[in-house]
């Protein structure tokens, strides 16, 4: 645990937020002991943040600060932004350090912290892109060039590090940069300079600045940026989220993952202002990503041109963007809606986001990154160890890091369960009582949660029943049915005088379900997409080398078996049934088109055994294809 002379590790600290129903806990009171997440977080720790650190030596992004404090006479490296992959990492390595020493780490997070501090101008401004030659350029483009995205990504990264450790060193980089914005940009009336940033994040950087720092300045200039986008300050175009003043949106365009930080950040200012026409904006976006934009893995974004979101259904397989950073912009923006109104969807959409979305796109060594996630593939696409454009890696990290804190939540006189892993939490109840919860639990593989509750006196224990599981869930409480509501997509209240050793099982059964989607989405018709509980599943060439998984048809009604391999993909539970194989007929052989031909003989092969894995853990094996989507008859 942390000093008591610390700030708490929290990631988004919502305890003041006079808007928001729900506080999150501090890292540091939460512990995974699971065999899924506590692995991977783990691999992270001692695998990637240390080689994140190499690459950010070898590729010269460190050398930029080196080069910005005439340390080092050399050019530029790399991309305009590659300030903030430096941050990125210096949030996720921060957030590490709150769990506990590690002299290595806190070596790197030293230097980096270091040569950032050395590089910073004496008005405050920072950005290694445009020291020296450049400098006259400052703020001249904000559209393209990034310079409030990297300040956003540093400001995180300070926050991160002082709630951490209680050292304000890069706390006071960040203000001395945060001031400096607050001096150039506001109203055209003032004597600053308008602006918006082309791409978001220092909306929500700002805000929580504001949240750590108590200046009520950081706040207004949150909202300034929120309120001066869609008003043609930066060409207002779609790709920019520019087209329309906030308030007035109501389909998510453009950037997927800008347009994801610009939710979040709206979410955020929603928690400090109350304004209503923001929270109505947020939930006519949300609803128009989860009912026509999303991929079923939770995935957005679903163009390579503009890395952008496309039409309504407009969701191609093979040709998928969902770039690992929209998903984690993704689950970042749904955990600050979960906290405004506690709504059981956005728990469920994160969780589902989580497995599907963002951990595909870290190979199982931790070594290894998807950009994009196709849901099919014929086996060329795959992991890179790092990018030139290296946005998701250390966002990745950054996100693994601080997972724990996303599994629980308290309000007034209640306790939250979000998401079911085996761990423990230490809750602080209105201040007046420490409640220690521990789940025992073999999720996402079984459906079994035992929560044991220590604690003394009435309040109420939100258990969230996901919406996936649409039939059979129950709980009882020592033993004893339990009376309440208990239904899928929301959060079961359990009430009463607790005393010590108090237990709670949760039942969530999880059969295998075949999922279609909208009529719309054309290239899916008669697909069906296997899932259980909060998992999506895919066959791989690996599982089943003799098929091509384009000639799988699945039966209606086809039992699929679940099994698990603890040998297989660091262990997973796979599934196993029965599909035919339906090859195309010999007169396909040289024609692309023909006439069709009534009641045309199909040649079909006997129902064959398939395996399904879980989408997560795709092409960490032999180069093969993958599918998602299967045919159905």
């Amino acid at each position: 645990m942390l000093d008591s002379t610390q700030r708490p590790s929290v990631v988004v600290d919502t305890s003041r937020s006079p808007h928001s129903r729900l506080k999150s806990l501090p890292l540091t009171d939460v512990r995974l002991l699971d065999g899924l997440w506590e692995p991977r977080r783990r691999i992270n720790r001692k695998v990637t943040l240390p080689s994140q650190y190499d690459f950010l030596e070898s590729t010269g992004r460190l050398d930029n600060f080196r080069r910005a404090s005439g340390k080092l006479d050399a050019p530029f490296q790399g991309i305009y932004f590659n300030d903030s992959d430096v941050y990125k990492w210096l949030e996720a390595a921060s957030w590490e350090l709150a769990a506990g020493s590690d002299p290595e780490l806190e070596r790197m997070v030293d230097v980096a912290i270091s040569e950032v501090e050395d590089a910073q101008q004496p008005d405050g401004y920072l950005n290694t892109y445009f020291m020296l030659d450049k400098a006259s350029e400052r703020w001249t483009n904000l559209r393209d060039m990034h310079e409030l995205y990297c300040a956003g990504h540093l400001i995180q990264a300070a926050v991160a590090h002082h709630r951490a450790t209680g050292n304000e060193l890069l706390l006071d980089v960040a203000r001395r940069l945060a001031d400096h914005i607050c001096q150039v940009f506001g109203l055209e009336k003032s004597d600053k300079k308008e602006g918006v940033g082309g791409h978001e994040e220092i909306e929500m950087a700002l805000v929580e600045l504001y949240r750590d720092t108590g200046e009520y300045r950081y706040l207004e200039q949150a909202r300034y940026f929120l309120d001066a986008r869609g008003r043609g300050l930066i060409g207002g175009g779609e790709y920019h989220q520019d087209h329309k003043l906030f308030q007035g949106q109501d389909e998510a365009v453009g950037h997927a993952v800008r347009a994801v930080y610009l939710y979040a950040g709206a979410a955020d200012a929603y928690a400090e202002t109350g304004d209503e026409e923001v929270l109505r904006a947020l939930e006519r976006l949300w609803d128009n990503v989860t009912t026509r934009r999303m991929y079923v893995s939770g995935g957005i974004g679903s163009r390579y041109d503009e890395e952008s979101f496309g039409r309504d259904f407009e969701l191609p397989s093979a040709r998928a963007y969902a770039e690992s950073c929209a998903a984690i912009g993704s689950v970042m923006w749904n955990w600050r809606m979960l906290m405004l109104d506690g709504d059981a969807r956005y728990a469920d959409l994160m969780e589902h986001t989580l497995y599907n979305a963002v951990l595909p796109g870290l190979s199982l060594d931790g070594q290894n990154y998807f950009y994009q996630n196709p849901l099919t593939d014929d086996g060329e696409h795959r992991r890179q160890p790092w990018f030139g454009c290296a946005c998701c890696p250390p966002n990745i990290a950054r996100l693994l890091v601080s997972l724990p804190g996303y599994f629980h939540g308290v309000s007034d006189e209640s306790v939250w369960v979000h998401l079911y892993a085996e761990g423990e939490a230490e809750i602080h109840l209105n201040e007046k009582r420490v409640i220690k919860v521990r789940q025992r639990t073999s999720y996402p593989w079984d459906g079994n949660v035992e929560v044991e509750v220590n604690g003394e006196g009435e309040f109420a224990l939100m258990l969230r029943i996901p919406s996936w599981c649409e039939t059979g869930a129950g709980i009882e409480v020592n033993g004893e049915p339990f009376d309440g509501s208990v239904s899928p997509g929301s959060y079961a209240e359990v009430r009463r005088a607790w005393r010590p050793g108090d237990t709670v099982r949760v039942t969530l059964p999880m059969p295998v379900r075949c999922v279609e989607s909208h009529p719309y989405v054309t290239e899916n018709a008669g697909r069906v997409a296997l899932m259980r509980g909060p998992l999506l599943y895919c066959v791989e060439q690996a599982d089943n080398p003799a098929l091509n998984l384009r000639d799988l048809v699945l039966t209606a009604g086809e039992d699929f078996l679940d099994h698990f391999r603890p040998d297989l993909l660091g262990g997973v539970s796979v599934l196993e049934g029965h599909a035919r194989t339906e090859a195309p007929d010999e007169e396909w052989d040289g024609r692309l088109y023909r006439t069709v031909q009534a009641h045309a003989d199909v040649q079909q092969d006997d129902a064959t055994r398939i395996t399904a894995v879980p989408y997560y853990a795709w092409a960490n094996r032999e180069p093969g294809a993958m599918q998602v989507w299967l045919r159905s008859r």
